[in-house]
């Protein structure tokens, strides 16, 4: 059969629509159609010998793009590293019965696939048709409607009992008490900010994760997007009598790759949430980097010293690895309580609350750094905290750099 030698990669001229088409036609037309699917395509083939390896024979263009796969004969394994995968494979190749699985690769942007695996027919030899389907979005949407549904029953259930309680309460023996009914309007009023807080970013995390895979366009200058953020939250600071300091290069522009109004969210967060937690008096020391690695390991004291000291330094999102790649680096320093090493790979999980800290009464919804790593992620960026008990909290953000066109 002459599947396995379609010209894959060659550009085949259609048959004159007055001759008949000829089978080699008809096979580079089918090629070309294969070729243009946007689900990755493989045959794979083992050869006679005994404990011959399973070879990728021929593959379309997704499949060449997802596996980076350098041309026809290389080894199933060199190029689908997934055990599973390579198993379900093997066993069509062996028993002849066509297999349906599903997987997900690793990594900070991890896909979903479905993949189904079909015995050919190709002389005596044993081929295999591989055919693999991105459902990354459909399970990320449903994953979404699934947590949005969960977090918003559990954490608004807290507030709206509370309106309920005090509702009941005024409608009760509390009718004519004027001083009762301020008070408790009071707090139904905070209670219902709260929950609105929380259903904004209930809101803002879901449209976040939706397009959390697709790469943000655009570039923006980090050193003026920091001071616009810092001149927004100087009334809250004077509030508590803590000090905003920014330092970053002068006179320069410090350009990253991607959506303006979400790296500005980063920064309201994360300066935020400093604020908060700063002691009155303190200084929030904000530092732009417009050229950096990302080795967060390398960032501040030596980790055998912050682990004495009861703390510790966590990677909370990693981009891919690459050499060439420069980084704008954003840190954001508290002189705060600080968070003991055993919390800090939590700070990101949704509504997860460090214990002893107050936060309850500091206002927050506990989405806030869920949004940044999320953005992060989106932006391909890094994400890294380092916390000592009693002595501050430092988080450091890694943008990919940019420049202007």
């Amino acid at each position: 059969m002459a599947v396995l030698s379609f010209p894959w990669r060659k550009s085949a001229a259609l048959p004159d629509s007055a001759a008949t088409p000829t089978a080699n036609d008809r096979l580079s037309l089918l090629a070309a159609v294969v070729d243009l699917l946007p689900d990755p395509v493989l045959i794979v083939q083992r050869a006679a010998m005994p404990n011959a390896p399973v070879r990728v024979m021929a593959s379309n263009a997704a499949a060449q793009e997802l596996l980076r796969i350098r041309g026809d004969g290389e080894s199933l394994i060199a190029v689908l590293r997934h055990p599973e995968v390579l198993g379900t494979v093997e066993n069509t190749l062996a028993t002849g019965e066509g297999r349906t699985m599903t997987y997900e690769t690793g990594g900070p942007q991890s896909r979903a696939f479905r993949v189904w695996t079909k015995m050919l027919e190709n002389d005596a030899r044993q081929s295999a048709l591989v055919v693999l389907r991105d459902e990354t979005d459909a399970r990320r949407l449903e994953r979404m409607r699934a947590d949005f549904l969960a977090n918003a029953s559990h954490e608004l259930r807290t507030p709206l009992a509370s309106i309920t309680a005090y509702v009941e309460t005024l409608q009760g023996h509390a009718r004519d008490d004027i001083e009762a009914r301020d008070r408790f309007l009071a707090i139904m009023s905070v209670q219902a900010r709260r929950m609105g807080r929380l259903i904004d970013d209930l809101m803002s995390l879901s449209r976040i994760e939706l397009n959390e895979r697709v790469p943000p366009s655009g570039v923006c200058d980090v050193a003026l997007v920091a001071r616009e953020v810092i001149d927004g939250l100087l009334p809250v600071c004077s509030g508590k009598n803590v000090r905003l300091q920014l330092t970053a290069p002068a006179g320069s522009q410090v350009v990253a790759s991607g959506e303006r109004d979400q790296i500005a969210q980063v920064m309201q967060n994360l300066i935020d949430n400093a604020v908060k937690y700063a002691p009155e008096g303190t200084t929030v020391l904000i530092s732009v980097n417009a050229s950096a690695s990302f080795e967060p390991e390398a960032e501040g004291p030596d980790a055998n010293v912050l682990r004495e000291q009861g703390g510790g330094r966590v990677c909370l999102v990693s981009p891919e690895r690459s050499h060439e790649q420069r980084y704008v680096m954003v840190r954001i320093a508290d002189q705060g309580s600080g968070i003991a090493r055993e919390h800090l790979p939590r700070l990101t999980e949704r509504f997860y609350r460090v214990p002893g800290q107050k936060s309850g009464e500091i206002g927050g919804t506990g989405l806030g750094l869920a949004i940044v790593k999320h953005i992060v992620n989106r932006h391909r960026g890094g994400l890294a905290v380092e916390s000592v008990p009693g002595q501050g909290t430092v988080f450091a953000v890694f943008l990919p750099q940019g420049e202007f066109g």
